[in-house]
């Protein structure tokens, strides 16, 4: 108890010794630790030390004010006495210093009043002792008062970590719009995934980034340090508003606004069934079942018709017994009409063909003569002839949605310019290690960016700028096409090239700083500056160097450096240099002066050698260049395929059966004649489109003749094999026997021909270029080779058999052999077809053999059909030895960075009212689901969106740029004219005022009134947000420039290799902007948001190439059954079978496609309608044989079909087809490999075996029933050799 009152006093003595040191530190924290400006800096002009000043804060005069009040406003009590630790000279170069963070930093108002507090409690708190400690002094002597002073040379700064972490929280996320980057990348030394809370303030602090005149070194902590209170002042959180005028940070500067990083969805789960594909698992159980119902019901017939039968003939053909089901006993009844109807359709073409043939004959000069008048008409208008090899024309339908966003980008802003691309590499070099003077860990840099290397690539991409070319007797050089956007002022050109972070020089590239024994500073240190800050008009070090390129606009490294990892700038293994060059759609000169200079800068990069270098490049005409020199190098292959299917025709149209009689019975001179009728089909189609105005493209050229030469020698073969197997009857003359041999064949001529050209012409309906040119071509050319062959070659044929029945000597006719007479026989093929192979392939144990075969094929193509590949691999589009080649796989290695997209703003939105700008900006205000924002928040997600960076975005670097805390904004008050603010002229005023209203977006006038101004400022190291270099393509200002129509918003896809990724890109970017557009409420409105990238327009076919397959496909089809079906006297079973086969082989092709990766794409489109027109050949002369023959049983029907018409279908167009189809694997092009050979071979292939084997079989089990009314009218037709032998 005695001890409490001595208790108490100590407890008193405690607190009176704690509240006197709290007297005392409050007592010091009332004087200063400098006030005014000293010496300078030693090596600079500007900076100055302050001077030491230990006295009380001084009243500030009312000059400083208004300086208070914009840089420091929580100084101002209210009561218009401020006493401050600094004049109005020090305010004025505090407010300096901040403009480089103001014009990067305010986006986030929050984040900027932060960082504004650092500086201010720094430079001129009261309080100013309480925090800083200044440790190293200098004297000085004023030069004006002859006052000794002292300048404070150095100072420790207390810092709270609770203020440092929350400024530093509210700045991380701010965006810098112009370079695609983080604020703090620019200002924190390092990358901003590298920076963080101490080290960011530190930096700021450093003397190394040349702003800081003198050592500044922060102190982190909470608590007292060495009787230190550090400054830990409230802070604003980027959630948070700086002050009642404005609202917290936009989402994209403030993660804490938009909530955790946006999720892409989860990939598509693949369709499985047990773990294993469903399709592959579908269609074998599908197969199973198929072979278990097939196989039963053979072996059911088989075992019933072996206990009923027992018959001499008990297997399955017995046609003896009733109870046989091959017994065909329909024609014993009554015909129907439609029988009756498909009697007389058969009848009246029969006798409409007989009637001609026999014309044709009885009249060759005429005939010949009108067919030769007829075709020179036509070709006459191969003159008008356009070849069209722009590949936007090919693949892209002027009507297509990306065909229009081209166009209307191209009025707006100018077309896309053209590219010049070098991508270099150091195989010589290796990797060196660059160590800071100032200390921290060692950086590794690439082989490229070796001094020596750099200066190599310097000297190359000087000697490129000065190539000269020569364009009608005038001198074209790069300067005269180069895209440069700060012209007249400016005239340097664009070059994306690392060597324009050293302004091209070799000079700057030298320059280094250092004291004899250190290098404090060098190429290094500006290359590692200038990759976070590309956009900076001084590099903060030593150097003072600019980072921005010399055309005046960024250098983005990850379009000048390619094969680093992550982010790791300095480890890149090659160099990217791009020369964009003007695009000029509507000016043909000066399009012709660029081509000009791009053929000289290809032959000088190829004759280019540098041991150290090794280069792969590419020019906006080499593609063009490299398939127009591929095909004239596949011209002789191409001739040597002709040639030996010419040949071949020539040869096998011949019937001969002695040497002796070999000049004789050969028919090279018809088989020429009828190979220049189908030459001449060709011409007389292009002639005729041409006159229309229709121009043609390389496939047209490529594929037509082709397919024109498997249709028309077909037709040949028949005619000819025909009458070589008829014998004339008595008193019948040749015309009759020409005449009655066309009746019978001519209809199964017409059956193919009409159909294939009516399947071409309903084919032209395609939306895709290519394809519709190709059907229009190809179905007139079809068209017209009928005509020819059953007009001019009927006569010619005519003419050859009186030659031959002279015995004059083929192609020498006015020489004879005296002796010898024509000996009629069958061939070899007919006897083989005849005797060997239609009575081995419908053995009733091979048929189901068959049958069970090709449905497992057709079960194979329809699991596979959805897996093939939908594109087209550039590099498949060059020859094998193009320099492209090495292009593309250098593109796909090296570079990090794709295309550029501009997501579009078309002309109608209202970019002065806040509700407009909102809805595109992504600074403090906007939506958060602004147009920026959005583009923003995809980039988050590159890996699903393929949207690799945030958007370059002019409206926010213009409310930046106009901030009247800003020096940008400024104007001659005397004139109003646009004052840039590297001028130094008292008549300059800022363009807004520094009031609460003046600090809000301008709106109304004021935002169109500024607009144009900065629109035309250039970047200078006082304002580096001028937007003429990077925006002023960007904006189209229309009404005498008083009103914003178009604008865009810049960023880039990710790495784009593969035709996939490009298409999964447009389809991403394209939803995206439809989503901005329902975002922004433009439904309804006669605007909208779209995306645009230059290679959309070659792409866009591939969102829709399934359903213009599909569509294609089907039309052909469609009009396939109905032509055969009317033209087959209504038989629409027939029509049925020849239908199903061609759908089979069109099937069986998506199978072959996807086992030898051939990917679907316009090309390939057009083989698979040509392959259409040629299964027709293959199935419908079969078929047609089949309907007209009067034989008992669908066997023997379908056995003679295929003796008669096999032999003549496998020798015109297989074996035909054949030789030629092998001499494409030679080509040296790739597509010629791959979409020629590999594709032609399969619809050969494909064709003849559904054609000569799956076809008959499936007749002689499913084949319609003998038209009765066919039947009985053969009663009364007899004559020809076939008719005989068919009653043997």
């Amino acid at each position: 108890m005695g001890r409490g009152p001595w208790r108490n006093h100590v407890k008193w003595i405690c607190l009176l010794i704690i509240s006197l040191q709290a007297s005392y530190h409050w007592v010091q924290a009332q004087h200063c630790v400098w006030y005014g400006e000293c010496q300078t800096v030693p090596n600079t002009e500007e900076k100055k030390f302050n001077c030491n000043y230990t006295g009380p804060p001084q009243p500030l005069v009312q000059e400083g004010y208004e300086l208070v009040q914009e840089l420091c406003p929580d100084f101002l009590n209210g009561t218009g006495n401020v006493s401050l630790c600094c004049d109005v000279q020090q305010l004025k170069t505090l407010k300096g210093n901040l403009q480089l963070p103001l014009q990067f930093l305010s986006r986030c108002p929050s984040c900027f009043y932060n960082l504004m507090n650092l500086f201010c409690e720094l430079t001129c708190s009261p309080r100013q002792s309480d925090f800083v400690n200044a440790t190293d002094f200098e004297p000085y002597v004023d030069p004006v008062t002859k006052e000794n002073k002292t300048s404070v040379t150095a100072v420790q700064y207390y810092i709270g970590s609770t203020f440092t972490n929350a400024m530093y929280n509210a700045c991380k996320d701010v965006e810098a719009p112009s370079s695609n980057d983080k604020a703090l990348g620019l200002l924190c030394g390092k990358d901003a995934k590298d920076c963080n809370a101490t080290n960011w303030i530190q930096y700021l602090f450093s003397v190394t980034n040349s702003q800081t005149p003198f050592p500044i070194n922060p102190i982190f902590s909470d608590l007292p340090v060495e009787g230190m209170s550090p400054m830990n002042d409230a802070t604003k959180g980027c959630n948070e508003s700086a002050d009642g005028s404005s609202g917290p940070c936009s989402c994209q500067d403030c993660s804490l606004v938009c909530g955790p990083k946006p999720q892409p969805p989860p990939p598509p789960t693949p369709w499985t069934i047990f773990g294993l594909d469903a399709m592959v698992v579908i269609m074998w159980i599908s197969y199973m079942v198929f072979l278990l119902i097939f196989i039963g019901a053979v072996l059911g017939a088989w075992c019933y018709r072996k206990r009923l039968i027992m018959s001499e003939y008990g297997p399955i053909l017995d046609n003896n017994s009733l109870n046989s089901v091959n017994r065909d006993s329909e024609h014993q009844g009554q015909t129907s009409c439609c029988e009756t109807i498909g009697e007389r359709f058969e009848n009246f073409l029969r006798l409409i063909f007989t009637n001609w043939g026999s014309f044709c004959v009885r009249h060759p000069l005429p005939v010949v003569l009108c067919t030769l008048i007829f075709i020179a008409i036509c070709s006459s208008g191969l003159v008008y002839m356009k070849i069209t090899t722009n590949p936007v024309d090919i693949w892209s339908s002027p009507n297509s949605q990306a065909r229009k966003e081209k166009d209307y980008f191209d009025s707006h802003f100018g077309p896309f310019f053209r590219t010049e691309q070098l991508i270099i590499t150091a195989p010589q070099s290796k990797v060196t290690i660059y160590s800071p003077y100032f200390g921290g860990s060692d950086v590794p840099f690439g082989p490229p960016l070796d001094i020596s290397i750099l200066h190599q690539v310097l000297d190359l991409q000087n000697d490129i700028e000065k190539i000269e070319a020569t364009y009608e007797n005038e001198t074209v050089m790069l300067s005269d096409i180069c895209l440069a956007p700060l012209a007249p002022y400016n005239n340097n050109c664009t070059i994306m090239s690392v060597l324009n972070y050293f302004q091209n020089s070799h000079s700057v590239l030298d320059h280094s700083v250092g004291d004899g024994f250190w290098v404090f500073a060098d190429y290094h240190t500006h290359f590692l500056y200038c990759v976070k800050a590309p956009a900076s008009l001084n590099d903060t070090s030593m150097l003072h160097d600019p980072c921005l390129g010399t055309y005046g606009g960024p250098i983005f490294p990850w379009v000048v450096l390619g094969g680093y990892d992550s982010d790791n700038y300095n480890n890149a293994t090659a160099l990217v240099i791009t020369f964009p060059v003007n695009n000029y759609h509507n000016n043909t000169e000066k399009l012709n002066k660029a081509l000009a200079w791009e053929k000289e800068f290809v032959k000088f990069v190829k004759n280019y050698s540098n041991p150290n270098l090794t280069i792969s490049f590419n020019s906006e005409r080499s593609i063009e260049d490299e398939i127009n020199r591929e095909s004239s190098s596949d011209i002789s292959t191409i001739v040597i395929s002709y040639a030996i299917m010419f040949a071949y025709i020539s040869i096998a149209l011949g019937h001969i059966k002695s040497c002796r009689r070999l000049l004789v019975d050969s028919k090279i001179s018809l088989g020429i004649a009828g190979i220049l009728i189908v030459l001449s089909s060709v011409a007389c189609s292009l002639g005729i489109f041409s006159y229309v105005g229709i121009p043609l493209t390389l496939i047209v050229i490529e594929v037509i003749p082709f397919l024109v030469l498997a249709v028309g020698v077909d037709n040949i073969f028949i005619i000819v094999q025909t009458y070589q197997r008829d014998e004339r009857l008595s008193q019948e003359e040749l015309h009759q026997q020409i005449g009655r041999i066309l009746g019978d064949v001519a209809p199964s001529m017409l059956l193919s021909s009409f159909s294939e050209t009516v399947a071409f012409f309903l084919g032209a309906l395609s939306t895709m270029p290519a394809v519709r040119t190709f059907s229009l071509f190809a179905g007139l050319a079809v068209f017209i080779d009928f005509l020819l062959q059953i007009t001019c070659f009927v006569s010619l044929l005519g003419l050859d058999i009186k030659r031959q029945e002279s015995n004059r000597l083929d192609i020498l006719c006015c020489l004879k052999q005296k002796e010898g007479t024509e000996e009629k026989s069958d061939g070899f093929l007919f006897w083989f077809f005849k005797t060997l192979y239609a009575p081995f392939i419908l053995k009733e144990w091979v048929r189901p053999i068959v049958v069970a075969l090709f449905v497992g094929i057709l079960s194979f193509s329809i699991a596979v059909v959805n897996k093939v590949e939908i594109g087209l691999d550039q590099k498949l589009s060059m020859p094998d030895d193009s320099y492209v080649l090495d292009y593309f796989v250098s593109l796909s290695t090296y570079l990090h960075s794709g295309p550029p997209v501009y997501f579009v703003v078309e002309e109608g939105h209202n970019y002065t009212s806040l509700e407009g700008q909102n809805m595109v900006c992504g600074g403090v205000g906007c939506n958060n689901n602004s147009l920026v924002q959005q583009v923003f928040t995809a980039a988050e997600i590159d890996n699903y969106t393929r949207i690799g960076f945030s958007p370059s975005s002019w409206i926010d670097d213009y409310f930046d740029w106009v901030k009247p805390q800003s020096t940008c904004c400024r104007y001659y008050n005397t004139t109003v004219q646009f004052c840039n603010a590297s001028v130094v002229n008292s008549s300059c005023v800022r363009c807004r005022p520094l009031t609460d209203e003046g600090k809000k977006r301008p709106q109304g006038e004021d935002f169109m009134e500024f607009l144009p101004m900065f629109l035309s400022d250039n970047p200078n190291p006082k304002c580096g947000k001028g937007g003429h270099a990077a925006y002023s393509s960007a904006i189209d200002l229309i009404n005498n420039k008083t009103d914003v129509g178009a604008s865009y918003f810049m960023t880039y896809h990710t790495v784009l290799k593969t035709s996939p990724d490009f298409i999964d890109a447009m389809k991403k970017a394209r939803s995206l902007a439809d989503n901005i557009t329902e975002s922004m409420g433009l439904a309804g409105k006669d605007y909208r948001v779209f995306p645009y990238s230059v290679f959309y327009v070659f792409y866009e076919q591939y969102l829709t190439i399934v359903n213009d397959t599909v569509f294609n496909l089907c039309v052909s089809l469609a009009a396939i059954f109905i032509v055969t079906a009317v033209l087959l006297g209504f038989e629409v079973w027939s029509a049925v079978m020849v239908t199903l086969t061609i759908a089979m082989i069109i099937v069986n092709m998506f199978g072959v496609m996807w086992l030898w990766s051939i990917s679907l794409n316009a090309i390939s489109l057009v083989n698979l309608v040509m392959s259409c027109g040629i299964s027709v050949e293959f199935c419908s002369h079969i078929v047609r044989a089949f309907s007209v023959s009067t034989k008992k049983t669908r066997v023997e029907r379908a056995e003679e079909a295929l003796a008669y018409m096999g032999s003549s279908v496998f020798s015109g167009i297989t074996l035909t087809k054949f030789g030629g189809i092998i001499i494409l694997a030679l080509s040296k092009s790739q597509i010629f490999q791959i979409f020629y050979f590999r594709m032609y071979l399969a619809i050969v292939l494909l064709g003849a075996t559904h054609g000569l084997i799956f076809l008959p079989v499936l007749l002689s089990y499913i084949g319609p029933s003998i038209n009765k009314a066919k039947f009985l009218a053969a009663n009364n037709y007899r004559g020809t050799e076939r008719e005989r032998l068919l009653n043997i």
